[in-house]
């Protein structure tokens, strides 16, 4: 997997392999209530192409008065429409008492408002032929609908009303067990927990380390009240971004916005993102019900607002990002391991590099090595035809995400919530052709030698 046009530059979890992407973002499916690790399309991003070139996409941006921000990439060729409320809030932002609030509120969110049931809410989203969703990850938080270009006004302004819940005490109750259910399914699921133990660890006490989900604990102890004081504390317009793509007329989207929202009080929230310390420990966790056995590594990696970020990105590629990666040919190929990727995870004040692989517990030692190995190799035998094969890769699939409003409209959103600038497709891809083979040996050298947290799971 590699960077994330969905969620992409320069907030997304860029580089990250599929297995890694699933803490850092949790899909919610609205009619069951069930988080799913990973999004639905990851796609990386590459120098500009004659395609983006030739987009007619204008980038357009209003504040409201109660400091909801609204911007939007218009592209009157397409043929849908795509909108999406971002809060500035997620599992960084939760006391450690109230960890997986983010997400739990995200689910009461599709239960409705004052006015609107949920089954109403669902079905008039259905009834436009809208694909409505959300999200959940360690720093965002985002409500999403993608229409027709002439359904677009009544899915903005349905969007708007949910963003403002009931919290139903019942429903609350009932939710509640589906967060459980949750969890626990998430405990069978051996690379999640040895991922999840590893974050909480390197990380530990910042949010960073939060466990998305939350814990038994937390999720049990968590009242109604709590989660409303959260809402009302941190979904404020101020804390949020508007995010539209496609065939919008943009205006009226804001004078819709001003009706739906415009009485949102601000609250003057703000994050902490000071550069967190971070742990080097080894660890490992035995489990008698698995047979294969799991290995993870973190390192220090450059933030999301930092330039070196398009490096990093690049370093993940080739590291282990796909099936012509140097873990690939080392580990896979030669039937040492059965997984073998590494993937960087930008935050707001810090990033993170991930190397991650799969196989027989007995070899876990032999693949720890060879990975160090690759590591360490890595800043002498990096190679201008590496780059340029990673250039060549990406730039078709980035050029096929930038068609897609809803990609478009993502990328935008986390990239405007995070840094509250504006870059376009064609900016980014640009700053990736301007990596070069020194920013790559550098951060190589920077990262080796092997990563400062290893952990393993075994049976």
């Amino acid at each position: 997997m590699s960077v994330e046009i969905a969620a992409s530059m320069p907030m997304g979890r860029a580089s990250v392999p599929a297995r890694l992407s699933g803490r850092g973002t949790l899909y919610r499916h609205r009619r069951r209530g069930a988080a799913t690790p990973a999004h639905a399309r990851a796609v990386p991003l590459s120098p500009p192409s004659p395609y983006t070139r030739h987009m007619s996409v204008e980038f357009k941006e209003r504040k409201l008065p109660n400091g909801l921000t609204i911007i939007a990439e218009t592209d009157p060729g397409t043929h849908s429409a795509a909108a999406g409320f971002f809060v500035r809030t997620g599992a960084r932002d939760e006391p450690t008492e109230l960890m997986g609030v983010s997400h739990f509120l995200e689910h009461m969110m599709f239960k409705g408002t004052r006015e609107i049931s949920a089954d109403e809410l669902n079905r008039r989203f259905d009834d436009m032929g809208a694909r409505h969703n959300a999200y959940t990850s360690g720093e965002v938080t985002c409500f999403y609908a993608q229409t027709l270009p002439e359904k677009a006004d009544d899915a903005l302004s349905l969007l708007g009303r949910m963003m403002r819940p009931a919290l139903r005490e019942e429903d609350f109750n009932t939710e509640k067990q589906v967060i459980l259910e949750e969890i626990a399914m998430y405990r069978d699921n051996p690379f999640w927990v040895l991922y999840e133990e590893a974050l909480e660890r390197y990380f530990a006490p910042h949010g960073l380390g939060h466990r998305v989900l939350g814990t038994d604990e937390t999720i049990t102890a968590l009242t109604r009240d709590q989660m409303a004081d959260y809402f009302n504390n941190r979904y404020a317009p101020d804390n949020m971004v508007l995010s539209l793509a496609g065939n919008i007329d943009f205006d009226h989207a804001c004078d819709i916005a001003q009706s739906v929202c415009g009485d949102w009080p601000a609250t003057g929230v703000s994050r902490n993102t000071e550069t967190p310390a971070t742990n080097a420990e080894t660890f490992e966790i035995k489990d008698d019900t698995v047979h294969r056995g799991y290995l993870i590594g973190l390192a220090p990696a450059p933030a999301g607002e930092d330039e070196r970020r398009y490096a990093a990105m690049v370093l993940a590629q080739l590291l282990g990002g796909d099936g012509n990666s140097r873990l690939h040919w080392a580990l896979i190929e030669k039937g040492i391991a059965e997984e073998a990727q590494a993937g960087y995870d930008p935050h707001e004040g810090c990033g993170v590099f991930m190397v991650y692989a799969g196989g027989e517990p007995e070899r876990l030692g032999t693949i720890k090595g060879i990975i160090e190995d690759e590591i360490n190799n890595l800043a002498d035998n990096a190679t201008e035809t590496d780059l340029e094969r990673i250039r060549n890769r990406v730039a078709t699939m980035a050029t096929l995400g930038g068609e897609r409003p809803g990609d478009r409209m993502q990328r935008i959103g986390r990239q405007y919530t995070a840094l509250r600038l504006y870059r376009s497709l064609e900016e980014e891809l640009e700053r990736i052709n301007a990596v070069t083979l020194d920013d790559i040996r550098d951060l190589a050298a920077a990262m080796s030698p092997m990563p400062t947290l290893i952990g393993t799971l075994r049976p």
